[in-house]
Parts: structure tokens; sequence; C-alpha cells
């Protein structure tokens, strides 16, 4: 005797993020999931951030959804949906970038705020190209080991915000690069992203000023101009989260990295993205358990916003 019940599917659901509504489209959603399942293949040893979204989705389901300290369901509360993921060819540029943009189109129609799920870093230039179309004003908030405003050519995850300023779809003179380190693949990597205009801080004057110091200074420059929040996982040091596909040491903690989360949350957020888990590298999913926690937490500043907005 079968234990289905009758009326029920016989095919399971797909993982969404935290078991939240699989949709083709934002409908009445404040807030959605859109999986960038890209990276471009080409790191010499970690090639595997394609794989970033199942694996966040997969560790959201350690999650609950009730905020303990606010009693938020944000779940709830921004009637989240998950979209699914993007058509992409990882390496690909050509078709992907377009199928990213569009993709984005869909999330944001409506006014919806979309929460991504990388990929690695390539992929914050279509996102940044749709948003662009809605928030002609766009600034972003990176927080990263890298700018990814590297000094050379093409399409890769070093060049997103050097194609952005060159594009003009960002205003580099308001938008921050935060929590950089010192190790990079070419020479005048700071140099070159304050010539495009992007304030830069470094990890050393992140950890010396503290999050509250450097957070106050962005929402000075800031003010209420829409966001991309942009929060490459390598932000945190490889001791809490060593699956992501260019690691770096001298990163910040856990808690740090949510207490900075919850400082840029206070922005006017338009849309979100956390990337670059790495899961062939990431011992017992550690790293998308917290890159989740992250995606949580911003869905519980955005939900709180939303009351004190009422």
């Amino acid at each position: 005797m079968s234990s289905l019940n009758e009326n029920a599917s016989p095919f399971q659901p797909p993982v969404t993020f935290m078991g939240v509504p699989h949709r083709a489209d934002a409908g009445d959603a404040r807030a959605v999931i859109l999986g960038l399942p890209f990276d471009c293949g080409t790191h010499p040893t970690r090639v595997g951030a394609r794989m970033g979204p199942a694996s966040i989705r997969e560790q959201s389901q350690l999650l609950r959804a009730y905020d303990g300290d606010t009693g938020i369901n944000p779940l709830e509360k921004l009637k989240v949906v998950d979209l699914g993921d993007a058509r992409v060819v990882c390496g690909d540029f050509e078709t992907s970038y377009p199928a990213i943009e569009a993709a984005m189109e869909v999330a944001l129609a409506g006014g919806a705020v979309p929460i991504t799920l990388g990929g690695d870093g390539a992929v914050a230039l279509p996102q940044m190209r749709a948003l662009h179309k809605r928030y002609p004003d766009l600034v972003a908030v990176h927080l990263d080991a890298h700018t990814d405003a590297y000094p050379i050519e093409g399409y890769n995850n070093a060049t997103p915000f050097a194609r952005a300023f060159e594009e003009g779809i960002l205003d580099a003179g308001s938008s921050f690069h935060i929590g950089t380190r010192r190790s990079h693949m070419v020479q005048g990597v700071y140099n070159y992203g304050r010539q495009l205009g992007y304030k830069i801080i470094n990890m050393d004057e992140l950890a010396g000023r503290g999050i509250a110091d450097v957070f106050r200074e962005v929402r000075e420059v800031v003010g209420q101009r829409p966001v991309y929040l942009c929060f490459d996982m390598d932000f945190f040091d490889p001791s809490v989260a060593p699956g992501v596909a260019t690691p770096a040491w001298g990163g910040v903690s856990a808690r740090e990295g949510l207490a900075a989360l919850k400082a840029a949350c206070e922005l006017n957020i338009v849309a979100a993205d956390v990337n670059t888990i790495s899961p062939p590298h990431d011992p017992g999913g550690m790293s998308a358990f917290l890159a989740a926690t992250v995606v949580y937490e911003m869905l519980v500043m955005m939900a709180a916003r939303v009351d004190r907005i009422k």
C-alpha cells in the first residue's frame, strides 16, 4: 500500500532557499531569490563556483524562519519566492550575460528586491546592467577581498567593476570596495580603482577604524541612493569560509562579517548578491551554510525595514 496521498504529486519539488515557494515570476513578492550558477571556468585550481547556488540552497534547510530578536518571519513578511536559476553556460559570456540580465529584469518586476546566489564575481556586471535601467543613479557597496576592478581587459571575475565604470552604469565616485587584502595578481590595483573613482577601504583600515566608523562614512556618502550590495564570501577569513573561489587570509570573522552586513543593510538596498561559494573546496558545506545565513540576515533586516517604514 502506498503511503502517498492519492492527490499528492508524485514528483519531488525543486530545492528552494529555506523551502520558500518556487515561482517563475516575482508576483507580489517583496524579495526574490535567484540563482546565477556561472563561473568563468578559468581559475587554475579552484573551479566550482557554478555549483554555489545549489549548495547554498541545500545548506539553507538548516536555518529556521523566525528571528529570535524581532519575532519576524521574513519569508512570510516579504512573501519570498525562489525563481530558480538563470539559464547560463559557464565560460560563455555572450550567452550568459544577456541571460542573467533578463533574469534580473524578471526578478525586479513589481519592485521586488532580488537576492542572487553566485556564481563567481563575474556575475556582478550583468546584474548592474539590469539595475541601471531601473535605477540610473545606482551605487555599489562591495564587500570583498578583491576590488574586482583590475587594470586588465575583457570579462572575468576580476573586472566587473572596471567594466561597470566604463559602461557608465554605476556611480564609482560614491561606491565602496570594503575589506580588500594585499595579494594581487597584477600591479597597481588600488591606484587604478581609485583613478576610476572608487573608495577602497582595505582590511587593515576596516580593522583599525572599526565597522561602525567605516559604515558611518558609507552612509554619509551614499545617503538614500539605490544600492547594489555585492557580498563576496571571501570577505570572510578562510578559517570560517574556506570554500570560496579565491580565498585570502586576514578577513573578517563570522561575527564581524554579519555585523558589517547589518551596517550595510541600513542603506537603501535595491538588490544584493552572495557569491563565490565553491562547493568542491567547502568541507562539510560550512561556507555555504554561512552564505545561507548571510542571505537570511539580509531578509530579516529587509523585513524589519518594511515594518519601520509603515
